[in-house]
C-alpha cells in the first residue's frame, strides 16, 4: 500500500516521503495513529504543493539570508568600554552587546546566538567575528572596541 507520511516514523522514513508499505503495517499501525494517509490522488496533489511551499520558503529564508550577510560584511561596528591600565577591559564585550550595537549603529537586529564568539572580548582592537545566519551562510563582522 502506497502512504504519506506525515511524520517522520522511526525504521519506516521521515515526514512528506512517499512510500511503499505492507497493507497490514499501513492499516494498523501507521493510518490509525495519524502518522500516515493512504496516497489517493488528492492527498498526493496536497504532498506536492506542501513540498513546493516548503521548499520556497526554504529558498527565501536562505535569499533573506544572503543579504542580510551582504551588508554585515560592508561595515564594522564600534564598541566604546571602559579600560584599565595597559588597555585592558573593565570587564568584557559579550555577544549581547555586539547585537545591541549592530541593532544601534546599522539599524539590524540580530540574534546573540548566531553570533560565534569563543571567549569573550577582554581588550582593546579589532576583531573580526562570524555570524551564522543560516545552515549555509555565515557572514563577517568587524568589530572595534575601543577605550572611552
Amino acid at each position: 500500500m502506497k502512504v504519506i507520511l506525515q511524520q517522520d516514523v522511526k525504521g519506516t522514513g521521515k515526514q512528506g516521503q512517499i512510500l511503499e508499505v505492507a497493507d497490514g503495517y499501513a492499516r494498523n499501525f501507521l493510518l490509525p495513529k495519524n502518522l500516515a494517509l493512504a496516497a489517493t490522488s488528492g492527498n498526493l496533489t496536497n504532498a506536492v504543493h506542501k513540498k513546493e511551499t516548503e521548499n520556497k520558503r526554504k529558498e527565501k529564508e536562505k535569499q533573506d539570508a544572503l543579504d542580510l550577510a551582504a551588508r554585515l560584511n560592508a561595515f564594522s561596528i564600534e564598541i566604546k568600554t571602559k579600560t584599565g591600565e595597559s588597555g585592558r577591559l573593565f570587564g568584557s564585550v559579550t555577544s549581547k552587546e555586539i547585537v545591541e550595537a549592530v541593532k544601534i549603529q546599522q539599524n539590524l537586529t540580530l540574534d546573540k546566538r548566531k553570533v560565534e564568539l569563543k571567549e569573550p572580548i577582554k581588550a582593546l582592537g579589532e576583531y573580526v567575528l562570524t555570524v551564522k545566519l543560516h545552515p549555509e551562510v555565515a557572514a563577517r563582522l568587524q568589530v572595534r572596541v575601543t577605550g572611552v
